[in-house]
């Protein structure tokens, strides 16, 4: 049976659980169970993280934990019983491996390894806090480290910051909200300071600064690798100063025997010291690492004579240094050792030993030699900081290593109280000694001793370095042969201060013979001793000591022999008589210089200090003794501190009248010593000796005396430095008097206890009497009184020893209350003042509460005035946190009620007035951006919301009430409401919190809520009725609003477990602020209109938050706003334009959701059920206008939602593009929201841009173009435009858009804006921009032809499935593909951005079952563009860079094949039975567009059959054929001719396999011929398409021929044959094929001069002009098989003959009418070729062309060329100025290629064209309709009903296509030759074609209006409109000879292939005489 249970109530899973049964659950190990009952071995309950899932699991799958139970029942709370770290540390890794996995999925590979680093060491340290074996000390230290390493990952995981104390997370109900802030504050610094944040928590006000942390250098000597010396060596490490030129620390020694090893075999691999106590200013000195080497052995290292080998004698031997500027920042950022290595220098010269390390430093490379090679030291070093003990924790195996402790010479920054030292250092400076009749100089060596009074040699008082252990004796190195030795070296004699006194040193000066017995003689020695006769020790200075001679036999067995001699000048000045006979004579020339610096904290080299321990000795000079110790160091003082303060007071006692002052000054001097950083150690000594040592009972009266004395004359005196002084000194003179008073109290049972307190009292009255003097007008007095106020506070506590709290705040009442208030001081003084009033806060003394009810209202007072003033913000901050954080504390007590209301009283107002002010200023700064002055800094704004949200907390509903109630009137009521509520909207608006203060922004929150519940009925009950106010009531539905939609309070975006904790700690506080919205909403009554329309969009935000109760509340609140505008205007339009407005902004900035959608149609039905709602108004109008209204809004909500989740998510860009071009299209044509639809517009123009799509930008940016006018209308700035005109705005938009295209390619899109621009421009006569776009435009028609574009794929897509967004849901689009982009990489793509998507794998159209289905499948094949404009496209004389543009832009059409067999497949020839379904789906919009792609609108299904299809594939291969024979014969293909190789023989040899010939068999059967006689006419047209092949594969060939490379000849050969072949094997089938060539073998149908006379003739006769439409037309003026009446040998092809095509145009982009000038068809000839092609011109003379030719080439290539017209020339003039280029022309002729066969475009004979008899050369004349076709567009139609008379209508008739581009000009080309024609030329041009057009009439209509420009995406740019005729322009008559006229413009296509220079020769003057 399951029983409840007791204590098993939480568990840890140990392993993990795959429920089996139905009621089990499943776990995961490490998830923590909560359990509810137990029943034999199982457990039911739930895991924490599903609380809501509650099964079975069994009991030994748990480890228990203990816990603590809350709220026993079902819904009990249950908390583990551990360390709250550890319950932290379980819940943050948990939360944070959901998101550490994120980071990887994000590719956030860095931080996803890092936060892995951080968890294992987050779970190691937890393991080390559960295993319960750690100190205290070690505690605090895993603590420390998991809280750093806690927040860190929060922080760079984007969670909350946790606000601690002591390394706890802290209970924020527990503390004021001030005390929350600092945490906050603390803790974000902790993170960003992880590495100092050990160090304790802020100090208190007034506390000195913190202890400077020390620093510490760890040498390691490695290696030595000088291997050369081969003898010992000892190595010496100090530090050295540069600037100073002095070493500052002792030496480290290491002594290494002659292999290199240390020489002491215990020490290898421990060669290391620490250089302890360096400050920070010794890191900044110039500091150098020293090194010096001195050997030990012979004395010269290269010479064994000198000296015998058993003699051994220490020898310098090199230097090394290092910079430490060099490694400093190394070492500093290192937490490990890093290796140096450093080169040892020899010195030259032994006389500059002592100073080689400068010379080093300094680079005299003459002093020094450098070593041969590289190595030499090897040290490694590290940096520590911290004081010893921490070092030794942190570090324990550096001290395990036996480290040498290396000290300063000096004494450290900060000296401690227990460091007992005392070292003296001794420096062998120099000596002078005499050669001593020596012919050479000697080898002196020293040797010390340190002896004791009684002569005993001391032993291990001589110290080398640290390192090695103490000497009895130290010989010092030899330098050779030199009487005036310089060692400099420094040795250190610690020794025990009780042998100090009576010791003396004794030098002994030997030389060191280099003889064969090596002896060392002493010949001289020196002595000094230690101390003084007067207890002084030996002045740190030089000393000259004399030298005394001696032999080799001296004994110093009697010490005493030469202690009484003098030891130096000064001591044989103080001695008064010497004995005659002296044992040692002084040696008068030789001296011997030593320095000696004193490190002792026991002995002392100070005379007036030893006066003053010794006064009584001298009891007449105690007044000077006490005015001197004024000058002894601090050093000296604080060693000495005890004794000196018993003498003091020793002499204070034996004349207290006489020595009172003195001793006064002297303690004060004393006490102020300690305040300096480098002695605050020593206050606690002090502490000790007031304590415990001090004796003074009757000292306190003239220490009361003394100091009112001081405080009375502060008025009088001018210098007022021992004043001040003194009152720096308050604190301890107090300590001092109350221990002196207790002392007295115990001796005499408390005896004079009233003097002692009247005394105090008048004390005080002298300290307010200098704090009330005005120091205004005395700078020295403002010192005085800031040193008084800064003491002041800490005396309180001395004086709660003698009296009561309420006496103790009484004095401190009057004192603070004697300050003058803030007007009548300067500001330095001020913020002094605060500061004392801010210690008084934290003093024990304002804690009791009986003081605080004495003290809070003079504080608050002095508060009050300067936030009133706006003075020293930050400071009176930190008094209100600090009173706040007691109150809070204490809260508990009655009292606290009062205070708070003291303050509500005091500070409310006048602190929302403060923070208003601050906030304002920080936003101006922030706008500024300029230097933030401090009181403007988010930090002082978040202290002063601290406060006040702690005030406000601290209030209860009797605070709130009476507050109301103490308002005079009812403005001072609203505005304090306004500034509360606009402090309020401001914590909402501006982040006064970081995002992360999680914590902070709840309890915000909490206490603002909390306060508006207080503060509404107070809003209601007085701003209701008559006296209702707009501004208030406003400002409370604004902060409402915010309220609701604050990150913060989003509960959504949180996980479960934290979304619990908040509901359970406060709720849901976003319903809660709605209920009081929805309430003060319906006390409006009336005043509802009032917040029409103002109110919906901020009430429409509040719908959007994601909670359905927030949405039920607030609905019904739009519903009453529609209601009210309707009564008041009879419809809501207001309502619903704000609506949309709203929806739209608020959508896209990513809140709503679909649920939202379907709660909007809440509305609808708000309508039916509550008719009740409706009573005064006519129900059925207001219900259909509303329901409409809510389905369009509904509508709306659905594109908005795809919109704003395209634009949340990762998606891809086309999701987005699609997305909004779905909602743009919706603003246009469903709601017409102008404003929006633009909006959008420039938001998928910008999408477009971001992903490279120009075209597309430019076509939906004119998508606003077209909705402008050429108006001067003014415009308002709007978006990114400035203010400006609407047509400014146009033509800025124009050339944006004629930008876009030419970057996207498009230009012949963006040639018709150049028009419409220009136009403007030249209406305007603004010429500048007018060329300025002619040049634009002119170089568009050179891209064109000059520039490679590809032709993009399109590609079908279909989206089926209901989990698609809305817009593709279901529907099939076609895309237009990326540049190189084939079906696998679209179908890829798309996968990608749909990566739940099946792909279908065939083409047919779904089911229902998956429209359907909630999933999504994605269908895509490739489809092929169908274009509309064919005119362009059938036109042979188009360059293909033309045509490629027309082929896939402007398509609205798209096909795809199916091959399919119907009937049974004809198995012999399977083109019988093949038939193709055709689907061809027509789009919304032609592509390109404003989007890449559009939505399939309509498909057509249409079945082509056998026949049909054969044409089809006929003909696209041979215009294949025709393309790239095309592009090889103009070079356009270089070099490599596979492609023609293999595409040539894929033809024919497919027709010699089956091919065209498998068609012929199909096809050309007389069965099929019978049995399908409506088929005849295709069945004609394909003979003539294989006829036609035929042609283009001998053309093909010819090239084939002429590019072919040797090598390949034998494929060529073979191509011919296989050629022949498939001819032959045509010819059955298509009669007169044989025929076509000239000669039996030749492949070419080739022209021959008879048959161009035969042409010509014929042309002659039928009265038609041939107009060629392509170079290569002559070419296909060849023989050809047809029913032609010419002779069938050398006839032209009748279809050619008979019909010059009626739409030969030249392509333009159609034009306005303004610009519809007569544009004329130029001919074009073929371009220049390299290789000489004869075999269309066999008999071309000379390289001339004949007459006949010429004339021809006359006729029909130039007749047509003229230049651009101008409208203000004559038609004849226009005839008359032609030029042609001669050379140009003669490359031409001689150079043609083969040209391609063509087939007809159409079979209308020509028509007779009677000449004009008043224009002789009006067949040049390019003005002729005939020829030209049209001025403007280039349509020519050759049909009669072009020439008869002038339509009655201006318009002509516009040709079936409507425009195709020209090229643009090249400006340089402009100036040409004139040309001048000959009388014969005139007769041949003229000749019989002339008479033929003599009826032709020249009419030019001008039509003045502009139609407007074709909207681009309807109308494509193919060809343009017919030619407008000028009214007006009648033409003139025109005489015979013709008038030079300059050449037309150049048309940069590549077919007149002339050079500028060419061009530049002498024009055609040769006649034409033959013929």
């Amino acid at each position: 049976m399951w029983t409840p249970t007791e204590d098993e109530k939480i568990g840890v899973v140990i392993c993990s659980l795959r429920g089996s049964l139905t009621q089990s659950l499943v776990l995961e190990v490490g998830e923590t169970v909560q359990i509810l009952e137990k029943c034999e071995g199982w457990y039911r309950g739930f895991s924490t993280r599903k609380p809501n899932v509650k099964g079975v699991f069994p009991a030994s799958y748990i480890q228990l934990k203990k816990a603590i139970v809350t709220n026993r029942g079902p819904h009990e709370t249950v908390v583990p019983l551990e360390d709250p770290i550890i319950t932290e540390v379980t819940a943050t890794l948990q939360e944070w491996a959901l998101l550490w996995k994120q980071l990887y999925v994000k590719h956030k590979v860095d931080l996803f390894y890092k936060v892995r680093h951080v968890m294992l060491e987050l779970l190691d340290l937890r393991r080390q806090m559960l295993s319960g074996h750690l100190t205290q000390e070690q505690s605090r230290d895993v603590k420390r480290h998991i809280t750093v390493r806690l927040d860190w990952g929060n922080e760079h995981m984007g969670l909350d910051l946790v606000p601690r104390k002591e390394f706890e997370m802290v209970d924020e109900d527990q503390i004021s909200v001030s005390d929350l802030y600092k945490m906050h504050l603390s803790s974000r610094h902790s993170v960003q300071q992880s590495s100092t944040q050990a160090d304790g928590r802020g100090q208190r006000h007034g506390e000195p600064c913190r202890v400077p942390v020390p620093h510490h250098l760890l040498v390691n000597l490695k290696s030595f690798t000088y291997n050369s010396i081969g003898e010992d060596t000892d190595i010496f490490f100090s530090l050295y100063d540069l600037r100073e030129g002095k070493t500052i620390s002792e030496k480290f020694m290491v002594r290494l025997n002659k292999n290199g090893g240390p020489k002491n075999p215990e020490k290898v691999d421990r060669l290391c010291a620490l250089f302890t106590d360096l400050s920070n200013k010794d890191m900044k000195r110039d500091l150098y690492i020293v090194s010096q080497v001195i050997r030990t052995g012979r004395m010269l290292l290269n010479d064994s004579k000198k000296g015998p080998p058993h003699v051994q004698y220490r020898r310098p031997y090199g230097c090394a240094v290092l910079a430490m500027s060099d490694v400093l920042q190394t070492i500093s950022e290192l937490k490990e050792e890093k290796d140096f290595v450093l080169k040892v220098y020899t010195c030259n010269n032994e006389n500059e030993w002592y100073q080689i390390h400068e010379n080093i430093i300094r680079k005299s490379s003459t002093k020094y030699t450098a070593p041969s090679t590289n190595y030499g030291l090897i040290i490694s070093l590290q940096l520590l900081r911290g004081d010893m003990d921490q070092l030794r924790r942190e570090n324990p195996l550096i001290f395990s290593r036996g480290v040498a402790m290396t000290r300063k010479l000096g004494f450290p920054d900060v000296i401690m109280p227990g460091d007992i030292r005392n070292d003296l250092y001794l420096t062998l400076e120099r000596g002078d000694f005499e050669r001593g009749g020596k012919s050479v100089q000697k080898n002196i060596e020293v040797i010390v001793y340190v002896l004791y009074a009684d002569g005993e040699i001391l032993k291990e008082c001589i110290s080398l370095g640290s390192g090695e252990p103490p000497l009895p004796e130290h010989r010092s190195f030899v330098l050779y042969h030199n009487n005036s030795p310089r060692w400099s070296e420094v040795i250190k004699l610690p020794i025990p201060v009780d042998r100090f006194r009576g010791s003396h040193l004794r030098f002994e000066f030997r030389h060191c013979s280099t003889k064969d017995k090596g002896e060392k003689k002493l010949f001289g020695f020196s002595f000094t001793p230690l101390m003084r006769e007067d207890g002084t020790t030996l002045s740190d200075e030089s000393h000259e000591l004399y030298v005394y001679k001696c032999d080799e036999n001296t004994l110093f067995s009697n010490h005493a022999l030469y202690l009484g001699l003098p030891c130096c000048k000064e001591d044989f000045n103080s001695c008064s008589s010497l004995p005659s006979s002296l044992v040692f004579q002084r040696s008068a020339k030789e001296n011997f210089w030593i320095q000696t610096q004193l490190s002792s904290t026991k002995l002392t080299q100070n005379v007036d200090l030893l006066a003053l321990l010794k006064w009584k000795a001298h009891p007449d000079r105690v007044m000077d003794i006490l005015g001197r110790l004024r000058h002894v160091s601090g050093e000296e003082i604080v060693k000495f501190l005890q004794d000196i303060l018993d003498t003091l007071f020793s002499i204070l006692d034996d004349n207290t009248d006489k020595y009172g002052p003195l001793v006064f000054q002297s303690l004060v001097f004393i006490i102020n010593l300690l305040r300096d950083s480098k002695y605050y150690h020593f206050r606690p000594v002090m502490d000790t000796y007031i304590q415990k040592h001090f004796a003074g009972a009757l000292a306190y009266k003239e220490l009361i005396r003394c100091l009112k004395w001081y405080m009375d004359r502060s008025a009088e005196v001018v210098r007022q430095d021992h004043i001040q002084e003194a009152m720096r000194a308050l604190e301890y003179l107090f300590k001092f008097i109350i221990q002196s008073r207790i002392l007295y109290s115990r001796a005499t049972c408390g005896m004079e206890e009233e003097t002692f307190r009247c005394s105090i009292q008048e004390l005080f009255q002298s300290i307010r009497f200098v704090l009330s003097l005005d120091s205004r007008s005395s700078e020295t007095l403002i010192f005085t009184q800031a040193a008084l106020l800064n003491s002041f506070p800490a005396i309180f506590d001395e004086l709660l020893q003698m009296f009561t709290v309420q006496e103790v705040a009484e004095f401190v009442r009057g004192t603070l209350g004697s300050l003058p208030s803030t007007l009548h001081i300067g500001q330095s003084m001020d913020v002094v003042k605060l500061q004392s009033i801010a210690r008084t806060v934290d003093s024990r003394l304002f804690s009791f509460p009986e003081s605080r009810r004495i003290l809070l209202p003079v504080v608050l007072h002095h508060i009050h005035l300067h936030l009133r003033q706006q003075k020293e913000l930050l400071i009176c901050s930190g008094i209100l946190s600090s009173i706040f954080s007691i109150i809070k504390s204490s809260s508990m007590d009655t009292s606290v009620q009062e205070e708070v209301e003291m303050m509500v009283e005091s500070l409310l107002d006048v602190l929302l007035q403060a923070l208003l002010s601050i906030m304002s200023k920080s936003q101006s700064q922030e706008a500024v951006r300029g230097q933030r002055c401090p009181q403007c800094t988010a930090e002082i704004t978040g202290e002063y919301v601290s406060c006040l949200l702690s005030l406000l907390r601290q209030m209860t509903d009797i605070h709130f009430q009476r507050l109301v109630e103490n308002f005079q009137s009812k403005d001072e009521l609203k505005e304090f409401l306004l500034k509360i509520l606009c402090v309020f909207r401001n914590l909402m608006k501006l982040s006064i919190f970081p995002r992360d203060w999680n914590i902070m922004r709840l309890l915000t929150s909490n206490i603002i809520l909390t306060t508006a519940q207080y503060l509404s009925p107070a809003l209601h009950k007085n701003f209701t009725e008559a006296e209702f106010d707009f501004k208030v009531w406003n400002s409370y539905f604004s902060l409402a609003v915010l309220y609701i939609n604050q990150p913060s309070l989003q509960l959504e975006t949180l996980i479960p477990a934290k979304r619990k904790k908040v509901l359970d700690k406060y709720g849901d506080m976003r319903v809660m602020m709605t209920y009081e919205l929805f309430s003060m909403w319906q006390n409006l009554g009336e005043n509802k209109i009032h917040f029409i329309p103002g109110m919906i969009g901020p009430f429409l935000g509040v719908t959007l938050v994601p909670q359905l109760e927030v949405r039920n509340i607030m609905i019904p609140i739009f519903h009453d706003m529609m209601d009210w505008e309707q009564r008041k205007n009879g419809n809501f339009k207001q309502v619903e334009a704000e609506l949309i407005d709203k929806l739209d902004s608020l959508v896209s900035e990513g809140k709503g959701d679909e649920n939202y959608r379907e709660l909007f149609g809440l509305l609808t039905q708000l309508f039916g059920p509550y008719p009740s709602l409706l009573e005064k108004i006519e129900q059925e109008t207001w219900r259909e206008t509303g329901i409409s209204f809510v389905t369009s809004v509904t509508r709306l909500m659905e594109r908005l939602l795809d919109y704003r989740d395209c634009m949340k998510g990762d998606e891809t860009e086309n999701k987005k593009i699609g997305c909004t071009v779905n909602l743009l299209n919706f603003y246009k044509s469903d709601i017409n929201k102008e404003e929006m639809y633009i909006r959008y517009i420039h938001k998928l123009c910008d999408m477009h841009l971001q992903a490279e799509n120009y075209t597309e930008a430019g076509f939906t940016l004119l998508l606003y173009w077209e909705l402008l006018h050429w108006d001067e209308r003014p415009l308002k700035d709007f978006l990114h435009y400035p203010a400006q005109t609407e047509w400014h705005r146009k033509e800025g938009l124009c050339r944006k858009v004629v930008h876009y295209f030419n970057k996207g390619k498009c230009w012949e899109f963006g040639i018709p804006l150049c028009r419409e621009l220009a136009f403007q421009y030249e209406t305007l006569y603004d010429y500048q921009s007018l060329s300025w776009i002619r040049k634009m435009e002119a170089a568009y028609y050179d891209n064109i032809m000059e520039q490679q574009r590809l032709e993009p794929e399109f590609f079908r897509v279909g989206f089926y499935g209901r989990k698609f967004p809305f817009f593709l849901r279901n529907k099939e689009f076609v895309c237009r593909g990326h540049d190189y982009e084939r079906l696998e990489a679209f179908q890829q793509r798309m996968l990608g951005e749909f990566p739940q998507a099946i792909a279908m794998q065939h083409p047919n159209q779904p089911d229902e079952a998956i429209l359907q289905c909630d999933a999504q499948y994605l269908q895509i094949y490739a489809v092929s563009a169908v274009p509309d404009s064919l005119g362009v496209l059938q036109m042979d004389r188009v360059p293909d860079r033309i045509k490629s543009f027309y082929r896939v832009n402007n398509v609205l059409r798209f096909r795809y094949d199916r091959p399919f067999h119907k009937g049974s497949k004809d198995r012999d020839n399977e083109f019988k039975s093949l038939w193709i379904e055709r689907t061809t789906l027509i789009l919304t919009h032609p592509l390109p567009g404003i989007s890449r792609w559009f939505e399939v609108e309509k498909r057509e299904l249409v079945e082509v059959s056998p026949l049909e299809n054969a044409l089809s594939v006929v003909e696209n291969k041979n215009q294949e054929l025709r393309t790239l024979i095309s592009q090889y014969q103009h070079k356009q293909l270089h070099g490599n001719i596979n492609l023609l190789s293999m595409t040539l023989n894929g033809v024919i040899d497919a027709a010699v396999n089956g091919g065209i010939a498998r068609y012929q068999e199909a096809f050309f059967d007389k069965e099929y011929i019978t049995s399908h006689p409506e088929d005849t006419e295709k069945i004609t047209q394909l003979k003539d398409l294989m006829q036609e092949q035929v042609h283009i594969l001998g053309v093909g060939l010819a090239v084939h021929e002429k590019l072919v490379h040797p090598e390949m000849r034998p494929l060529h050969k073979k191509l011919i044959d296989q050629f022949q072949m498939m001819r032959s094997s045509l010819c059955q089938g298509l009669p007169g094929l044989e025929k076509s060539g000239s000669g039996a073998n030749t492949p070419r149908g080739i022209m021959s001069p008879e048959s161009f006379k035969l042409m010509h003739r014929h042309s002659e006769t039928v009265g038609s002009l041939l107009i060629l439409e392509h170079p290569e037309d002559f070419y296909r003026m060849q023989a050809s098989p047809s029913s032609s009446s010419l002779s069938s040998t050398h006839s032209a092809p009748s279809q050619m003959i008979n019909s010059a095509p009626s739409t030969i145009r030249v392509g333009s982009p159609s034009l306005p009418d303004k610009y519809r000038h007569n544009r004329e068809m130029l001919m074009l000839l073929p371009p220049h070729r390299d290789r000489p092609s004869s075999a269309m011109y066999s008999n071309i003379e000379n390289g001339q062309p004949t007459n006949l030719q010429r004339a021809l080439f006359h006729q029909v290539m130039i007749g047509p060329c003229k230049p651009c017209s101008d409208p203000n020339l004559s038609v004849a003039e226009k005839g008359q100025h032609l030029s042609m280029h001669f050379d140009a022309f003669h490359h031409q002729v001689s150079d043609l290629p083969p040209a391609l066969p063509a087939r007809s475009l159409r079979k209308s004979p020509l028509h007779p064209i009677p000449a004009s008899p008043t224009s002789p050369q009006s067949v040049l004349d390019g003005s002729s309709s005939t020829l030209s076709g049209s001025a403007s567009s280039g349509v020519s139609s050759l049909s009669e009903s072009n020439f008869g008379p002038p339509s009655s209508s201006c318009d002509p008739p516009i040709g079936p296509l409507d425009s195709a581009p020209i090229s643009a000009v090249d400006p340089e080309d402009l100036d040409y030759q004139p040309i001048r024609f000959s009388g014969s030329e005139s007769e041949v041009v003229g000749g019989n074609i002339q008479q033929d057009l003599q009826n032709i009439h020249y009419y030019h209509h001008y039509i003045p209006h502009l139609p407007p420009l074709y909207h681009l995406h309807h109308e494509p740019p193919a060809l343009p409109p017919k030619p407008y005729l000028r009214e007006g322009c009648i033409p003139e008559e025109d005489t015979q000879t013709p008038m030079p006229r300059p050449m037309p413009r150049k048309i940069s296509q590549p077919i007149i292939a002339a050079t500028k220079e060419e061009q530049a020769k002498v024009a055609w003057e040769t006649g034409v005489s033959e013929e």
